[in-house]
């Protein structure tokens, strides 16, 4: 009953993506799946075929870890997909010259006809209480209620195996798809990520769960 009030609890916890994956702890959901996604009726009869990708992060590591993995999952569909890291290095997003028209300006020069961005919106931590072993039985089935000795031989194990307090981490993140000649937001895909168990892991099912979904509303083919 705790576990499948847990998974409750989880499944029902507000909608929303940094970094995550395996299996949920009780195991009733995915660690990592889309929780909602929008599609512009522009985007109706559309795919995209030259793709650059944008992890949207100050940090280097997830920015490149994030970005490979979203280009693994499209090249294998036959896109072209290149990583916004090899056009604009962390050192020249840091020197504050490169404006949205400058990315544009490369996005367009290199025949991109579309931008797939990646944005951690949110971060929560949820506390809960986990139970011990002890249960409560009806003092008429058990023999062993009936005396100290027999009631305290027991209980005495369980008074050794407490509940205990955990913090959960669910990072909830936003992931955009622009067409790059009118810069209009074509699709939107919100996910969740709870108690990640490292970057490699999050990246590799993310990039997998969201390249698939674009294929399913015919943004890719």
């Amino acid at each position: 009953m705790n576990m499948l009030r847990d998974c409750l609890r989880t499944m029902k916890s507000r909608v929303g993506l940094l970094f995550v994956l395996a299996a949920l702890v009780g195991g009733c959901a995915p660690a990592t799946q889309i929780t909602g996604t929008w599609k512009s009726p522009e985007a109706t009869t559309t795919t995209f075929n030259r793709i650059i990708v944008a992890a949207l992060t100050d940090n280097a590591v997830a920015r490149q870890t994030i970005e490979a993995h979203l280009q693994t999952q499209l090249q294998q569909r036959g896109i072209t997909a290149t990583k916004s890291i090899d056009l604009f290095p962390p050192a020249l997003m840091r020197d504050g010259t490169t404006t949205g028209d400058a990315i544009l300006e490369k996005v367009k020069g290199d025949r991109h006809d579309a931008i797939l961005t990646v944005a951690l919106v949110n971060t929560e931590t949820e506390t809960r209480y986990v139970p011990g072993s002890t249960t409560y039985m009806p003092v008429t089935r058990f023999g062993w209620y009936g005396t100290f000795r027999g009631y305290y031989t027991y209980m005495r194990p369980m008074m050794l195996d407490p509940g205990y307090y955990r913090e959960d981490k669910v990072y909830f993140l936003e992931t955009n798809l622009y067409d790059a000649a009118s810069e209009r937001l074509l699709w939107s895909a919100q996910s969740e990520s709870y108690n990640p168990g490292g970057l490699q892991s999050f990246s590799e099912k993310f990039a997998e769960i969201t390249v698939q979904k674009m294929q399913q509303d015919n943004l890719v083919k």
